[in-house]
């Protein structure tokens, strides 16, 4: 289940919820109890290092350049 962040526009308090995604824009009521509330918009950020692939890297199962056919210089 996605986790969603609110923001209570009556205290500023910003919290997350765990909800399914058809209850994403239901109405919640923030941790103090003020049901004036707002779902942010999250950015995600994903990181890492991928391994380059023979497709990544330029390599066809022909091995020539960039067509496969070998006629690229």
């Amino acid at each position: 289940m996605p986790r969603y962040e609110y923001r209570c526009r009556a205290c500023g308090a910003t919290f997350e919820k765990t909800r399914p995604m058809s209850e994403a824009s239901a109405p919640i009521d923030c941790p103090q109890g003020h049901p004036d509330t707002v779902k942010l918009f999250s950015m995600i950020a994903v990181g890492g290092i991928a391994k380059p692939s023979g497709a990544a890297t330029g390599a066809t199962a022909s091995g020539g350049g960039c067509c496969g056919g070998g006629c690229c210089s």
